[in-house]
């Protein structure tokens, strides 16, 4: 089951704003620096608001490692309208699922400042859900996100 159609499925009208059809257009200028890292995530927040404003359930599913960045994006939003998930595995997990072979990669020093192995991870202090993907398989994990939405969100439940 998939993050954004679980809720699609359900008749929500929903967006999925991602790694893979954010960097390769909107951010396609960024890099993996600090400053360019943040500026992803602002812009990522900013055109999430305006779909929110829309009307739409936005996922974001980002690799967003500052705190302040995270922030910055809840500040955007009404109360309410902002739901931060940890999505957690322990990094043997991460290295162990590698679909493009990105870990291999950043222990071999061929990409540098790469979250978690050479750049700097800050998790989030109070996120509203945390989702254990090193324990969970993928469909409880998408159903507690799901779930948790509807429950919160008028616009999503009906």
């Amino acid at each position: 089951m998939g993050r954004a159609v679980a809720l699609a499925g359900q008749g929500k009208h929903t967006y999925l704003l991602d790694g893979d059809n954010v960097r390769h257009g909107l951010n396609k200028n960024l890099g993996m620096s600090d400053e360019d890292r943040t500026e992803n995530i602002r812009r990522v927040s900013e055109v999430a608001k305006l779909m929110v404003d829309a009307g739409l359930v936005v996922i974001t599913a980002f690799i967003s490692p500052f705190r302040a960045d995270r922030d910055a994006a809840r500040a955007l939003f009404k109360e309410g309208e902002f739901v931060e998930v940890l999505v957690d595995a322990p990094l043997a997990e991460c290295e162990k699922r590698d679909p493009k072979g990105l870990y291999k990669k950043a222990r071999a020093g061929e990409i540098k400042e790469f979250t978690g192995i050479s750049a700097l991870y800050e998790p989030p202090d109070n996120p509203e859900l945390v989702i254990d993907t090193g324990a969970d398989d993928v469909d409880v994990c998408v159903q507690r996100i799901v779930d948790y939405i509807v429950s919160k969100f008028a616009y999503a439940a009906g």
